[in-house]
This record gives structure tokens, sequence and C-alpha cells, in this order.
């Protein structure tokens, strides 16, 4: 690690205030767009000089996201992609075609940052306001990344909401929304309407839509915003659809799920039957019809992207920590669920896609969820639990207040441990080869659990050695 690469990450990461962010109302100054915007200008508009498909949604959007930009990729299109958050490393969150982005070109982007952030930041603390925040620094940064290495297109994954996220400061050739539950309801609005309306906020002008969104109430508000803007729909269940088709005891064999896909949207039906789907679960096969659908969208704009290479990206796409089987003999699945619509996701999956009878969970999460629906869903599937609390951010639940819960809402007797490493151990010494062992709650217990079996593996280890086995340049 280099010293620039160091002072880098330093600059940055201090633009974080995660109690802040905790708080902070939704509509509030520190969350508007011109900020971001005025920021963008000082950098001469990056996202102006990109061709970009946007994705927003409560859960799936940056695995739909990753699909939409490994099948452009396949297709021969240099792809930058920018997602959030990220499990080892800042770079993941800045891609182009698979690789991440460089530590010294990390360090030479965030130096050209440096003198408009110190600028704006004089001139917000002189009337009382705050400079440009840690998101929407990244933001800046996955833009300039993908202008300096001249992509032909850049998928933008949401980082919350949509109205006010700041990445929509973009005019996109597609806007997407994977789909839409309760989550960030103190931010969003405590309903499935305030959150569609606050995700539809991506919906441009003229630009057309796809929609996975299949619940009648966000449905109806979306298509009502779409009306409003002139916005061309296309939706799940009306102009596309597909069928599921599950793997069976993955815990023994590395097995894909597959699709078949049928779409409405070209004046005829047109079939794609057996699309391979690298990721498990009904609902990434989900994603994976809402990314063919936003295909077919670009194909009408003249974008040559050819089946075989349709197929090829999505059958490749690789996504860590959502349901990643990262080792066999025990089987060790790691999902970054935080919802209860993932979290159900995920419980389905782990009921059709493996048959081990003795289960393991190992889980962790942040304040303000919806913890007791999501441990009802839980907690009858595993044998043993284990609580924890990851120790990168100071949001997590005590994991005694965790198993207290767990007590209370279902009986279920649990191990605490308080730092991830001791849960790790505490696996070592309970799990068995014919055993299935899976860690979820946050995108935060998985980063932290990942590092901890990658160092100290159990099973045959199907990672290297977490995140660091991606390659980077």
């Amino acid at each position: 690690m280099t010293d620039s690469y160091q002072a880098a990450l330093e600059f940055l990461y201090g633009r974080i205030d995660y109690e802040q962010a905790t708080a902070m109302p939704y509509g509030s100054r520190e969350l508007k767009l011109d900020r971001m915007r005025e920021l963008l200008r000082r950098l001469d508009d990056p996202q102006n000089r990109l061709p970009i498909v946007h994705v927003a949604g409560t859960k799936g959007k940056g695995s739909t996201a990753a699909m939409i930009a490994a099948v452009l990729t396949a297709a021969g299109y240099s792809t930058g992609l920018y997602t959030s958050p990220h499990l080892d490393r800042l770079e993941e969150r800045f891609r182009v075609d698979g690789r991440l982005c460089g530590e010294e070109e990390l360090a030479e982007l965030t130096d050209r940052l440096r003198p408009v952030v110190a600028e704006m930041d004089r001139e917000a603390h002189a009337v009382g306001e705050s400079g440009p925040t840690y998101f929407e620094l990244t933001t800046a940064l996955g833009l300039l990344h993908f202008v300096a290495r001249r992509v032909d297109a850049a998928v933008l994954e949401v980082g919350m909401g949509g109205r006010l996220d700041s990445t929509n400061v973009c005019q996109p050739r597609v806007t997407v929304i994977t789909s839409i539950s309760f989550d960030h309801t103190k931010q969003l609005g405590n309903t499935l309407q305030a959150i569609a309306r606050e995700k539809a906020g991506i919906v441009k002008p003229d630009i057309p839509l796809v929609s996975g969104v299949t619940i009648e109430e966000p449905r109806r508000e979306i298509e009502r915003i779409c009306r409003q803007r002139s916005a061309p729909l296309i939706q799940l269940g009306r102009d596309f659809d597909f069928s599921y088709h599950a793997p069976a005891e993955v815990e023994t064999t590395v097995a894909c799920p597959s699709i078949d896909f049928v779409s409405h949207t070209q004046g005829r039906e047109q079939f794609q039957r057996a699309v391979q789907v690298g990721l498990l679960g009904e609902h990434q096969g989900a994603n994976a019809a809402v990314a063919l659908a936003v295909v077919d969208q670009l194909r009408s704009q003249g974008w040559s992207i050819s089946e075989a290479a349709a197929r090829r990206g999505l059958a490749e796409v690789a996504w860590p920590a959502r349901i990643e089987v990262v080792a066999r003999r025990p089987t060790v699945i790691l999902d970054a669920a935080h919802n209860v619509a993932s979290i159900a996701a995920l419980v389905k999956t782990l009921d059709e896609s493996f048959s081990c009878r003795d289960r393991l969970l190992v889980f962790a999460t942040t304040q303000e969820k919806q913890v007791a629906q999501m441990l009802r869903l839980l907690l009858p599937r595993f044998n043993r639990v284990i609580f924890t609390r990851y120790q990168n951010n100071p949001r997590g639940v005590p994991p005694e207040e965790l198993a207290a819960l767990a007590l209370k809402t279902t009986g279920t007797a649990a191990d605490v441990r308080v730092h991830p490493a001791a849960a790790w151990q505490r696996v070592h010494e309970l799990a068995a080869e014919t055993d299935l062992v899976c860690v979820t709650g946050s995108f935060f217990i998985a980063a932290e659990m990942r590092g901890q079996i990658a160092a100290r593996p159990l099973g045959s280890l199907q990672i290297a050695s977490a995140v660091r086995a991606q390659t980077i340049g």
C-alpha cells in the first residue's frame, strides 16, 4: 500500500459520519442534489460524457446492475459499474469490465478532488452548511474513473432511495427499479407507496423505465409517475416475464439456476429458454429477467447485444455475498440480506437448493431494521444460532439484545459472541462436515466474516483470499 493510496483512503473515509447519516432527515439540505451538481460542475460534468443505465430498488439493485454490466462487457462494450457499499476494498465500488480501480489511479483521482472539496467546504462553512459527503465523493470518483477509462457505457447503482440520491444527476439511456419493499423507512417513508415515490425519483422524461415491481400499491405509484413524465414503462408481469428453475443439493456440486424469459415488447412474443444465471435464488431469476428487459431496450436504441452475449454475461456474473457458497464440507454461505424481503428470499433459496439437515446461523444486523420479523423468518430454519456484532460501524445491534429478542419472539436460545472472530471460532467448534453454515444480516457482517473465513478456512474453501482475490488494475 503506497503512501498516496493510504492518504486517499484517509481523505475519503474522513468524510464519513455514521451517526449523522443515521439521524439525518432524508429531505434535509444534506441530501439535496444541488451540492452534487455543483461538485460535478467543478469537475467538468463527467456524467454528461457517459451513456448510463441507472438502477434503483429496495433489493436486487446491485445484482441487477452487475448483470447488466456483465452482459454489456460480454457484448464487447467497455463497461463501468458503480455500486455500494463495498465489502473489503473501496475500489470495489468502481469497476471496468469486472476489474477494480487500481490503487494509484484511486489516489490520482482523489488528488483531483481535493482542491475542489476544500473550496466547497470553505464556501459551505461560511453559510453554516456542510461540504460534500463521502457518498457524493465516491460517486464523483466513479464517474471520473469511467471517463478516464473511456468506457462505452456505465451502470450506476443508487445508494439509497432515488429522488435525492447522489447518482440522480445523470441523464440515462434506461432507468431501472428492481423491487419495492420496506427498508430505510425513516428516510424514505413507512408505506410502499411513499418508498416507490422516492425510488421513482430517478424516472426521467421520455426515458424508458424497466420495472421489476409486482406489488400492486408501489406499482400503481410508479405507473402514475411514468405517465406524468411521459416515460415508457416496461413491467415484469405485463411486458416481460420469467420462470425460474432451481438447482438442487448445491452443497455437493457447483450448479447454476436457469430462467425461461419471455418478452412482449417488440410487438411479438420472444422467448429465451434455459438462460443460465450465475447467482442463486428465484429473486436473482427476477433480476436476470429485468436485466434482459434492459438489454431489449438498449437494442431498440441501436446497441449491438447478441443473445449469445446476454447468455454469457448472465451465466458468468459473480457478485460476492449474495447467497455466495464460500466453502464446502461444511457448506458455508455468505449473504448480505439486511431486510425482511431479502431474508425471505434467502430462506426460500436455502429451502429449495440445499438439503443439509443441520444448519448453523451466524447473524448480526443494524439498528432500525425490522429485526424481530427477520428473526421470525430465519430462526425456525436453523438448529443452532450465533449472534455477533460487526466492528467497523457503530450502528450494529448488540448481540445480547439479539439473543433476548430471539428468546422472546421464537423461544430460541442462542450463543453470543461479541466479535466476529469469536463467532467464527465457535463455528469451527460446532460445525460438522455435513452441516450448512449461513452468515447473514448485514453487508457489514458479510464483509467482516468474509475476511475471517479467508484467514481461517473451514472445509474446502471456494474463495482464495476474500475480495482481494478479485482482479485489480
